[in-house]
């Protein structure tokens, strides 16, 4: 296994909580899948922290930054049927990936954590 980039980030949930209350900051950072699916959660604001440095961190394990025309709403922060999450990128953001990564084959681990205050993710992206 060769590894690719790793990423890390870590935010705090009153961060998210107060700049959330933007219904334009929601759709331009989330996917619908990641909104409803945060809406129905107990700690909602949380739960889009989580996300939120998921895809932070992701975009670090790229290299790139989002400055460097990753999309925000093209990397998608999901859990599988067992709860574990996962990240799916799609559109230019894919492209962006296979370009970088110079291979269309690639995995992608995402662990994710949060406690009352704070949310982190860590990304490792292999060949």
């Amino acid at each position: 296994m060769m590894i690719l980039g790793t990423g890390i980030d870590i935010i705090d949930c009153k961060r998210i909580r107060k700049i959330n209350k933007n219904k334009r900051f929601k759709t331009k950072i989330f996917t619908e899948k990641e909104i409803k699916k945060c809406l129905k959660t107990k700690n909602e604001n949380n739960c889009f922290a989580k996300k939120y440095a998921a895809k932070e961190a992701f975009s670090k394990a790229v290299g790139t930054g989002f400055s460097g025309g990753l999309t925000h709403n093209e990397v998608e922060i999901l859990n599988t049927q067992s709860g574990k999450p996962e990240i799916k990128v799609y559109g230019k953001s894919l492209k962006i990936l296979f370009k970088k990564f110079k291979t269309r084959k690639f995995n992608i681990f995402l662990s994710i954590s949060d406690e009352k205050s704070y949310a982190i993710a860590q990304v490792l992206i292999t060949k």
